[in-house]
């Protein structure tokens, strides 16, 4: 599959905002949050302890103390990243500046053998490579390498990617020419390693990608011996808990999502990139069940996933709890990079839907609509004198703050959509696939002889209008359109008329060639679909809930008399739509239904009184963005 990061530009529409909020003030955002600058928000010392690192390699001492999770330098990796992809598209010369100047921090923070980690180096540096388990060594080795490859691939630069050179060249002749036992204890190297060979054609650094594979789970006790060797910890994990380390079993015998779910969905995702880049058989059949058994049994409606707060991890099928669902940003991120990973093996629309359905509800729900605040956790229902306060709901805010001490998830946002080029577009031989819609241009010159532009409203307007811009007489391509599952009726006119079309998994086949007066378009219907849950999901018996397209929407107190509990929707009654300014432009519903009253009686023989009553419904993106609110998904319905 080829990458399309650096082919599509985003232009207006839905995602065009988005692509200029990220450009314009999450990305900046951010710099002043990893320096420090923020007032009233937790610091978070990412930059300074680059600094110490630097002292220390420099003089043997540094003037002050590690600050931050053991996994802190990852979030300057991401920042890194996301503006690598900010400065392919909207040239800075300043931002580039300062992303120079932040790289030869980092450059200067790395040992002579190639080690990289601010925390070993000023805090820690006897028990490096000591403690896999828990000290998050390769993972934040894995986002500086996705950093550097990005910074690269965007700029042309090579400082970053040599100093993620000399990084995985470190860890290569320890894990593969030195045969040091161990495996990751939080997967994401993988993946990176993966980057670096495609940018680099170094067949070292796919080797080591496959060996972290291979070797994962075969010895299952590695942990537990690691511990007995080197018995320190960071957070006290239990290190026979092989489940949640998904080191119980080779992964090619694994069936179930377990464990950690950001941490399983790097490994699957690694697995997925591993496995289309070999074709290797064993690999593509354990990714295609771990992903029927995420979005087959384990998946909120809105793309989250993990359902406990208890490890932030996948519990059991079916155990979709709203209220105290973890559902973690980085999750949902980690879900859409696995989609797009499975799209590398196979184009089938199924992977795409749940992409798109991650994107438009869990991660958007990630980020405040100004862009400087965030949801770590985004549960399915909020009521606030509950949430974020009782013992076991803590985790669940109703209220984005401005950073976390553990910030892995805004510049995780930051960096997807800054590269949304990436998972709207997937290319294989002749035939060009339109797995996400949004309005912007995808230059084809090199393949096709010109480029494709997008026209659309998504996703709140019901057309996608593709033209043609040829260099010469015609683009010689086939255009594959995603048909979503949402949709009931769609139909495909090419120069407004209706055509014929080939399905092929889930994608409408449109064959050219293709000249300058032409253009194909596609209409969605997007009426308003309830959702019924499987009824072995105990937490929504009885309830329905909402989509409009891609959009899962939600009921906040705001709109609804401040009480979202007491409502009920009638079984039969017919929703009405409206675009209004609020929130940004969105589509409102509201639909007939009741308010039960029961009074204040913690239990009572007489039934609660029904008061006829509209519900108001929004986009569960857009939910958390009018102050301090109750919100619910799923809904009762009532005859």
């Amino acid at each position: 599959m080829t990458d399309m990061l650096a082919r599509f530009t985003v232009s207006g529409g839905f995602m065009g905002r988005y692509d200029r909020l990220v450009n314009d003030v999450v990305i900046p955002y951010q710099e002043r949050m990893l320096s420090d600058e923020i007032e009233g928000a937790e610091k978070s010392h990412a930059f300074d302890n680059f600094r110490l690192a630097a002292q220390v390699i420099q003089t043997g001492k540094c003037d002050s103390e590690f600050h931050g999770m053991v996994f802190q330098d990852s979030d300057v990796a991401k920042w890194i990243e996301a503006a690598a992809y900010a400065l392919l598209k909207h040239p800075d010369p300043l931002l580039e500046g300062r992303c120079d100047a932040i790289i030869a921090l980092i450059e200067r923070a790395q040992h002579a053998d190639g080690y990289l980690n601010t925390y070993f180096t000023v805090k820690d540096p006897p028990n490096r490579w000591t403690n896999l388990h828990e000290a998050h060594e390769l993972y934040c080795a894995g986002h500086m390498i996705e950093a550097a490859v990005a910074y690269y691939e965007c700029t042309g630069k090579t400082k970053l990617l040599e100093v993620g050179r000399r990084l995985a060249d470190h860890i290569y002749r320890r894990f593969v020419e030195e045969r040091a036992p161990g495996y990751p204890g939080h997967p994401e190297i993988e993946l990176a390693l993966m980057r670096l060979y495609r940018a680099t054609d170094n067949e070292n650094y796919k080797q080591l990608a496959q060996h972290f594979l291979n070797v994962r789970g075969v010895d299952s006790d590695y942990y537990v011996r690691e511990r007995a060797l080197h018995p320190w910890t960071v957070w006290g994990n239990d290190c026979h808990e092989k489940i949640y380390m998904q080191n119980h079993a080779p992964v090619r015998e694994q069936t179930e999502a377990l464990g950690h779910a950001v941490r399983a969905v790097y490994l699957y995702t690694g697995m997925a990139d591993v496995a289309a880049e070999t074709n290797d058989q064993s690999l593509i059949d354990a990714c295609k069940t771990l992903w029927n058994n995420i979005t087959q049994r384990r998946m909120y409606v809105t793309g989250g996933i993990g359902s406990a707060y208890e490890g932030e991890r996948f519990t059991k099928d079916y155990h979709l709890p709203n209220d105290t669902a973890y559902s973690e940003t980085c999750a949902s991120i980690a879900l859409v990079f696995f989609a797009r990973q499975m799209l590398a093996l196979e184009a089938s629309g199924e992977y795409a839907d749940v992409m798109e359905r991650a994107l438009y509800n869990c991660v958007l729900a990630g980020m405040e609509l100004d862009g400087a605040r965030f949801f770590y956790v985004n549960p399915l229902e909020v009521i606030p004198s509950i949430a974020g306060e009782a013992v076991s709901m803590r985790h669940a805010l109703p209220l984005r703050p401005k950073w976390f001490a553990c910030a892995c998830c805004p510049p995780n946002v930051a960096r997807l959509l800054a590269s949304i080029g990436r998972y709207a577009w997937g290319m294989e031989q002749d035939v060009v696939y339109s797995h996400l819609f949004m309005s912007g241009s995808l230059n084809l010159a090199d393949t096709a002889g010109g480029t494709i532009h997008v026209e659309t409203e998504y996703p709140y307007g019901n057309q996608v209008t593709y033209r043609f811009e040829p260099q010469q007489s015609t683009m010689a391509l086939t255009l594959g359109i995603r048909l979503p599952g949402w949709s009931q009726a769609t139909v495909i006119k090419r120069n407004d008329q209706a055509v014929e079309y080939a399905q092929q998994n889930g994608y409408a086949m449109i064959p050219g060639p293709f000249a300058a007066e032409d253009k194909v378009t596609v209409t969605f219907d997007m009426g308003v679909c309830r959702i019924f849950p499987s009824a072995q999901i105990s937490a929504n018996s009885g309830r329905v809930a909402f989509m409009r397209g891609p959009l899962v929407y939600c009921a906040e107190g705001v709109d609804n008399g401040g009480d979202v509990l007491g409502l009920r929707v009638q079984k039969d009654a017919v929703p009405e739509t409206e675009r209004i300014d609020e929130l940004n432009g969105i589509v409102r519903m509201k639909i007939a239904g009741c308010r039960m009253q029961s009074g204040d009686i913690l239990y009572s023989p007489e039934r609660p009184k029904a008061e006829p009553c509209t519900l108001t419904l929004i986009p569960y993106y857009a939910w958390g963005n009018r102050g301090l609110n109750q919100m619910r998904v799923w809904i009762p319905e009532m005859g």
